[in-house]
């Protein structure tokens, strides 16, 4: 088959499908060795990239700080310390880390604990206070759906993350046309407020919604839960998860044997006249190298956003989210790819306006296997038919385990950007963009991985 005849049948298969043909689509595929297109069809035009937007932020990141770099979390205070006794506050001086604590990991605490024995203090007169001031106060990207605020996928950023910035709301399910009782939030929020308004049904699916804004003490909770079934958890975000490490805090402190006298509190305002801190322990993240292969792998909102807004503390502080927006635009047009039609809102693909195009994808690419941290990007990918988001891409065809790619799903929406591997040894770049498909996206995606093993299998 020539190569013209190659190229004719991949495009045809999705211009053609009942399920693709209408679809607003953006596709380039290209032979990185050789140069070669192997298919392309409106590479150049923009459409919502999903998750696959978080390729342009976890590139950046990575570029510009180095796979080895860690957040810090400094513990500082203001005043003295005489006779065991602070006289002052203490501070949690945030930098944007979104690992501390993820998934209920809050031994580092321990260590804290003891860093502020080590300095021979014994009683703080003032407060433990968290300090999220690297930020503005944007802690919602306002180009979010209101729909989405409030919820696990769609948490608040902040300067000080925590807990994955996720609380489970645990119900007891009832009789169908009752209304779930709310037992408890783990962890545990104090002085949270929930508006209830979920219903148990006929169901077997988690059909509750929870919403409400940051640093909101409201959380509105919608929906449906299946009846009868018990104990039942719904994910919702931290209103202020700043403000409950700094109360953790404070209560390892009290249980050692420190007292602590006032209540804990947070600042969220940046000051360029805070008065000077003494620096006493430095707490470091997991490597960005594992905190990039998190984002890619499991397509981690939180841990994408804030390396987003982190992006935007490089030009001024406090950081925020236009900063952002110019940053990536600006360091990714240095880098020669094509931005200038891009529309970027935000860092992990939740905003609607999102548009990028296949073609700016595949360059990028490019250049990040051509980076000197290619190796750490490389494996910051999930893996087809293997890990992530890709697990169920290709699994038990020839096209497993070849596909080092990011995907990126929503209704009527399924996109995948990335490498495959190819026998002899070439490497192709790739993305493909599926937008407004009248089906599913599980189906959008059986479409894609039967487009990808007919490409595969005429030029391997």
């Amino acid at each position: 088959m020539s190569i013209l005849a190659a190229i004719l049948l991949s495009v045809n298969f999705l211009t053609s499908h009942p399920l693709t043909g209408q679809a607003n689509m953006s596709v380039l595929v290209k032979n990185l060795n050789t140069g070669e297109v192997i298919d392309s069809y409106r590479a150049d035009k923009v459409v919502p990239p999903a998750s696959v937007m978080k390729l342009l932020t976890t590139g950046a990141v990575l570029d510009i700080l180095g796979p080895g770099y860690r957040f810090p979390t400094v513990l500082e205070y203001t005043g003295s310390v005489e006779g065991g006794v602070l006289h002052g506050n203490l501070y949690i001086h945030g930098s944007c880390d979104p690992s501390l604590g993820w998934k209920g990991r809050i031994g580092f605490l321990d260590q804290w604990v003891k860093a502020v024995q080590k300095a021979g203090i014994t009683s703080i007169d003032g407060a433990v206070i968290a300090d999220m001031t690297i930020l503005d106060g944007d802690a919602q990207n306002p180009n979010w759906l209101c729909e989405d605020a409030g919820n696990y996928y769609a948490p608040g950023i902040f300067g000080l993350n925590y807990y994955g910035n996720t609380m489970n709301i645990v119900l007891q399910s009832g009789e169908p046309g009752t209304v779930a009782k709310v037992i408890k939030t783990e962890p545990a929020v104090e002085d949270i407020v929930f508006i209830n308004r979920i219903r148990c049904d006929k169901i077997q699916y988690d059909g509750a919604f929870v919403s409400g804004l940051p640093y909101s003490r409201e959380r509105y909770l919608t929906g449906a839960v299946p009846s009868n079934v018990g104990t039942f958890g719904v994910k919702g975000d931290l209103p202020n998860p700043g403000l409950l490490l700094a109360r953790h805090f404070t209560n390892k402190l009290r249980e050692a044997g420190i007292s602590v006298k006032r209540d804990a509190t947070f600042e969220a305002d940046y000051n360029p006249l805070t008065p000077p801190r003494t620096e006493l322990y430095i707490h470091y993240s997991e490597p960005l190298s594992e905190i990039i292969k998190e984002t890619n792998v499991n397509s981690n909102n939180l841990y994408a956003e804030s390396l987003f807004r982190f992006l935007g503390t490089r030009y001024t502080l406090p950081g925020t989210i236009h900063n952002s927006q110019d940053l990536l635009r600006d360091y990714w047009r240095r880098r020669g790819v094509s931005i200038q039609n891009a529309i970027i809102k935000d860092g992990c693909g939740l905003a609607p306006q999102d548009a990028v195009s296949a073609q700016t994808f595949v360059q990028l690419l490019t250049v990040m296997l051509r980076s000197q941290n290619a190796d750490a990007w490389i494996a910051s990918l999930p893996v087809s038919g293997q890990s992530g988001t890709l697990k169920s891409l290709c699994p038990k065809t020839e096209l497993e385990g070849r596909i080092h790619a990011k995907s990126g799903t929503i209704a009527g929406t399924k996109n995948f950007a990335g490498y495959i591997d190819m026998p002899n040894g070439d490497t192709w770049v790739f993305a493909i963009l599926i937008n407004s498909a009248p089906g599913k996206a599980k189906n959008i995606q059986t479409v894609i991985q039967q487009y990808l093993l007919d490409v595969y299998k005429q030029y391997k």
